[in-house]
């Protein structure tokens, strides 16, 4: 499947905020957002006026880019959103949240979501009580998340446990880290999603 390889810092200066793609360093000085706060290229320069689409576009990338998923899912979690009842915009955001792999970062058992996504896909999470290796699964209020027994020495999981009070645990998720579990409460709302995201540009951009 086609990912982006190149250095990830680069997005989060192409959108200008921090996505916090590489995990705890992105709340050190050694970010490279904080370095170089401006888009890639050699020298900074100044921005011309942006166009309506242009900014809904960057709107787009910059929330795809966030959760780490390719173009053609990121359509269909809008038609998903689109065909629920209520708001398209905060469904879409909602659908997101409840991604297997970024659960499993929200309740700090990984630096980023893509070294969450690279655990599960390594079979080291269960979820009630069976092994799972699919990133993209939806979870449902009640589920269990826990660590394998066999992987809980993993050097990355246990790091990323003593970090995870940097960003902290939203609330519609419960995290015990030390017995490596972690449950959904309930659904997440979109008060639960504090990331600067204005969501109907993105409604916008692919109701054209």
């Amino acid at each position: 499947m086609a990912r982006y390889r190149e250095a990830k810092c680069r997005l989060c200066r192409r959108e200008g905020e921090k996505l916090f793609l590489k995990g705890d360093r992105c709340y050190t000085d050694k970010c490279a957002f904080d370095r170089r706060p401006y888009a890639p290229g050699a020298a900074p320069k100044v921005r011309k006026k942006m166009s309506d689409f242009a900014i809904q576009l960057r709107e787009k990338q910059k929330v795809r880019r966030m959760y780490g998923v390719l173009e053609g899912q990121f359509r269909m979690y809008f038609k998903r959103a689109d065909a629920q009842k209520g708001v398209t915009g905060t469904n879409l955001l909602v659908l997101l949240e409840r991604r297997l792999d970024n659960v499993i970062y929200r309740l700090g058992f990984s630096h980023s979501r893509d070294q969450a996504r690279q655990l599960v896909r390594h079979g080291l999470f269960m979820l009630n009580g069976r092994r799972v290796n699919i990133p993209s699964m939806q979870v449902k209020q009640g589920d269990i998340i826990e660590v394998r027994e066999a992987n809980r020495k993993v050097p990355v999981i246990v790091e990323a446990q003593n970090v995870v009070a940097r960003r902290g645990c939203p609330d519609w998720l419960e995290s015990d880290g030390a017995a490596f579990k972690g449950s959904v409460k309930a659904l997440p709302a979109r008060e639960d999603i504090q990331f600067p995201i204005n969501e109907q540009l993105i409604v916008e951009l692919y109701s054209k």
